[in-house]
């Protein structure tokens, strides 16, 4: 296959024998290179080369200016707006969400050379037609929307003055300012043959300097586009060029270039696809084919992405085989991981409120993984140890001296990070720099490249932001800071270099102009992608767009339909990829592009069409099941042996895996920050509170007097406990505050049922979280068995013992009744009364003898009285009963030291 640009150096090497007064002009640099490789092969002698430029380089070299940054014009504009708006202004974080609109029809109103006047008369007209209305007075927000509108015009001459006066411009000013200047360019270079190679969708000032260069210079201009296309007059791929072929330049010349190659026999596949990763494995998979069938096959390869956000996954998706890749497209930076990082940190700050960062907002920016990767030192990783210490002290809030007394050794880089002074846009700038420079150091250990690449655009951007700061005063705040950055976001990319004449090629549809390949893989051809569709970001109206020969979405159509079309005409096998499941996010349906190559009767008998689906292989969760190795069963030994709790116990009854995970393997629930608190922690409050209270009672029976005198310091003791159990949990306001009271008025309910049931019975308390354990004795098993648990309260009411466990959630009767004592080992909702009858044994291993009785204690609902253990319909727990629940146990136990029983997950 011979390309394009390999036709046209061809034929003008036939006609000339020297390229060195030759200036060469493209659409873009990327066929530059391409153009001068082509040059190069084709010469069998040395010589100098020629000027090759792309039209923008160009443009500025005729108009002496030079492009201002994007973030300079946006700088400049509000500037601008600053001067020439009389009443109040937005501040530069409002107006740099329309700013960058406003920029874009500046740029257009000069690129197609509109006359400013008539314009923006124009457009004040039809809003003050828009909003014309009955009532003799306007409202204020009537007056400042006019007289925006009446005001534009000076703020365009303002802006472009500004830039001016500094030898810079926008694009669509050097253009205008090239228009102006074309004719001195020319008189300075008759020497210079002009060549224009490859050219589509003009605007009004480049028409006018090529149509000025081939008049009146030695000039030439090739287009890139079969016959055929032009010949249909309905066809959107010759939109343009048949409007071009009609300049008078051609009453005197033909046109070049136009060759026909798009009814040559091709390979046309349609593949339908759902969603984007599919497409990008889909990708993968297509290379990884066609590198088998033919090596050299990928060298005259290009992946044309039609949505660019696809570039990760597929470059993910490539086989590791393909080791050559050229990548010839800029990545968003606000696709890129480090991007995150700096809109979390400049969110910190914008989010830091008098008494510090909230908690979940620092734990986030604290699990960034490049936040991990600075903190990290050596093997200790002190972002992971700052956030387990904010969560064990239950900090909601935390300031810069809270994250330096828990920061250790990391203190240097944790003052870097989080700093005291009040946040300015400069001191923030200068931290952001600080965190890359930090990052290179470690990237470089780490011989992170891609990293590095990232950490480098990054550096440039905010030292170029930096750089305007103290020029342009209005960025004084956090907030414009933070808007201005995700704007830059989205407009600026990472340029990847490579070898762009290597291997397989990854480029955006704007990239492959002048380009040619004999296989070509196009995704994302959908509609709202490919083309994009009616969408209008502009403040001109559609209507005065057309009045004034400005682009409109039919334009930008036409020029998506060129492209795609000059992509398939020399191409020999041609792979289109579409998303099946369209959605707002990834496209519509098929796109029309896609549509128009069906129902083209020429090229029907080569297009193949294919629905292709990822393999999906449907996954049965089984139970999980882990069966008892040596090592294991030694791990069960040495747990027995320790001691096993009720709780413990109660565990494996609810799920064999829940007791082999926490009790076996000791995987602990993962720590939070208790922003209220826990139910658990609620209990653990109410307990020691009420073990304090009565610990003095031991040994004497309750009355009215001193059950009373327990109230009198409750409050010292309830704060006292929540301290202890809470950290440093703030309970003075909110829910906390709220949870207080609840355990307040639990307590204070306690005491009021405990001087009611003196009234009518004597009771003694005996003992308080009375800590016991006993050594079991288990048929078949070898080893002792330590059974372990801490009673609640030992009391005695009118001669009667009784053991009372202390709950604070709600307990029914049932759940302490049993009937079988099989279910009590294998019905979890016996629970309660399981580890009553645990207590029991435990206290009767203690040389304790005789009836008793066992109960809970709805610290909840404590008018409800004790909910007492029964079997069948006696609540006495006798060494009858005793000895069945160990018969009981003795089977749980067995069980669960059995090797050849597995552990194995229940439905809970």
């Amino acid at each position: 296959m011979q390309s394009f640009l390999e036709d046209v150096i061809k034929e003008i090497s036939q006609k000339h024998s020297s390229l060195e007064n030759m200036v060469f002009l493209l659409p873009n640099k990327r066929a530059g290179t391409f153009l001068r490789n082509s040059i190069a092969k084709s010469q069998k002698k040395t010589q100098f080369s020629p000027d090759i430029l792309s039209i923008e380089t160009f443009v500025e070299k005729i108009s002496g200016l030079a492009y201002a940054s994007n973030t300079q014009q946006l700088f400049e504009l509000y500037n601008a707006y600053l001067n020439t708006e009389e009443k109040e202004k937005d501040s530069f974080a409002t107006f740099s969400k329309w700013g960058q609109t406003l920029l874009q029809d500046f740029n257009e109103i000069d690129r197609f050379l509109v006359d400013t006047t008539k314009l923006f008369s124009h457009l004040s007209a039809i809003q003050e037609i828009n909003h014309w209305y009955l009532q003799k007075e306007r409202t204020q927000l009537i007056e400042d929307h006019i007289r925006f509108w009446n005001n534009l015009e000076s703020l365009y001459q303002e802006f472009n003055n500004n830039l001016l006066v500094q030898g810079l411009g926008h694009q669509g000013q050097i253009y205008r300012k090239a228009c102006s200047t074309i004719e001195t360019y020319l008189e300075a270079n008759t020497s210079k043959k002009h060549i224009f190679i490859g050219f589509n969708a003009l605007n009004a000032a480049e028409t006018y300097i090529i149509k000025k260069v081939l008049s009146t210079s030695d000039a030439e201009i090739y287009w890139d586009i079969d016959p055929c296309f032009i010949a249909d007059p309905i066809h959107d791929a010759g939109y343009f060029i048949r409007k071009h072929l009609k300049w008078s330049y051609y009453t005197t010349n033909s046109p070049k270039g136009l060759k026909t190659n798009y009814r040559t026999k091709k390979n046309i596949q349609i593949i339908g696809v759902p969603k984007n990763v599919s497409q990008a494995n889909y990708v993968g998979n297509l290379l990884g084919e066609l590198d088998q069938k033919d090596h050299n096959q990928l060298k005259n390869t290009a992946v044309v992405l039609g949505d660019e956000t696809l570039l990760n996954p597929i470059l993910n998706a490539i086989p590791k085989e393909i080791n050559s890749v050229n990548i010839t497209m800029g990545y968003p930076l606000d696709k890129t991981p480090l991007a995150n990082l700096f809109l979390e940190y400049i969110d910190l700050y914008l989010g830091k409120e008098q008494q510090g960062w909230f908690y979940k907002e620092l734990i986030s920016f604290l699990n960034n993984s490049y936040v991990q990767i600075l903190l990290t030192d050596g093997t200790c990783n002190n972002a992971t140890l700052l956030a387990k210490r904010i969560r064990e002290r239950n900090w909601t809030y935390i300031d810069p001296e809270k994250l330096e007394i828990i920061g250790g050794d990391a203190g240097n880089i944790i003052s870097q990070l989080f700093f005291k002074e009040a946040p300015s846009t400069l001191l923030l700038l200068e931290k952001i720099t600080e965190i890359i420079s930090g990052l290179r150091a470690k990237f470089q250990e780490t011989k992170n490249t891609l990293g590095l690449e990232y950490l480098y655009r990054f550096y440039n951007l905010f030292n170029q932001i930096k750089a305007l700061v103290p020029k342009y005063p209005f960025l004084n705040d956090i907030r414009s800071l933070q808007n201005l950055f995700k704007q830059l976001l989205t407009s600026e990319t990472l340029d990847f270099r490579g070898e762009p004449l290597q291997g397989l090629q990854i480029m955006g549809m704007l990239e492959s102009r002048n380009l040619d390949f004999e296989t070509v893989i196009l995704t994302s051809i959908n509609e709202g992608i490919l083309p994009s569709g009616k969408s209008n970001n502009s403040f001109i109206p559609f209507d005065i767009k057309l009045g004034f020969q400005m682009p409109t979405y039919k334009e930008k159509d036409a020029v998506y339909t060129y492209h795609f079309y000059r992509l398939l005409q020399r191409a020999k096998n041609i792979y289109i990829l579409y998303n099946t499941e369209p959605d707002v996010l990834e496209g519509g349906e098929k796109s029309r592009l896609i549509m128009q190559l069906l129902t083209d009767e020429d090229n029907t008998a080569q297009i193949t069409e294919i629905l292709a689906a990822p393999l999906t292989r449907p996954t049965i969760k089984a139970p999980q099941i882990v069966a008892k190795d040596p090592e294991l069963v030694q791990a069960i030994k040495s747990l027995m042996g320790n001691g096993v709790s009720p709780t413990s116990l109660t565990n494996y009854i609810r799920n064999p895996i829940d007791f082999y995970k926490k009790h076996i393997l000791r995987i602990r629930e993962s720590l939070d920050v208790e922003e209220t608190v826990a139910a658990n922690t609620l209990g653990t409050i109410v307990h020691d509170v009420l073990e304090q209270l009565y610990t003095p009672l031991v040994g004497q029976y309750l009355t009215s007097d001193n059950l009373k005198a327990l109230k009198v310091d409750l409050n010292t003791v309830i704060r006292h406990h929540f301290s202890k159990n809470y950290s440093d949990g703030d309970i003075s306001k909110g829910k906390n505050l709220i949870a207080y009271n609840v355990v307040l008025r639990y307590v204070e309910n306690f005491i009021d049922s405990e001087i009611r049931a003196t009234e009518k019975a004597k009771i003694k308390i005996l003992a308080l979280e009375k800590s016991l354990e006993a050594i079991l004795t288990i048929p078949n098993l070898n080893f002792p068995i330590r059974l372990k648990g801490k009673l609640d309260r030992i009391d005695e009411v009118d001669g009667i013992v009784r053991i009372i466990d202390y709950k604070t959630g709600s307990v029914l009767p049932s759940q302490v009744k049993i009937n079988t004592w099989e279910t009590l080992i294998k019905d979890y909702n016996k629970s309660k009364a399981f580890q009553l009858l645990c207590y029991a044994l435990l206290y009767t291993k203690g040389e304790n003898t005789g009836t008793f009785e066992a109960g809970i204690i709805s610290i909840k609902n404590p008018g409800k009285g004790l909910f007492k253990f029964s079997h069948g319909k006696s609540t006495l727990i006798d060494p009858v009963i005793l000895s069945n629940f160990h018969e009981a146990l003795n089977v749980l136990i067995t069980e669960i030291c059995n090797p050849e029983i597995a552990f194995a997950e229940k439905e809970v």
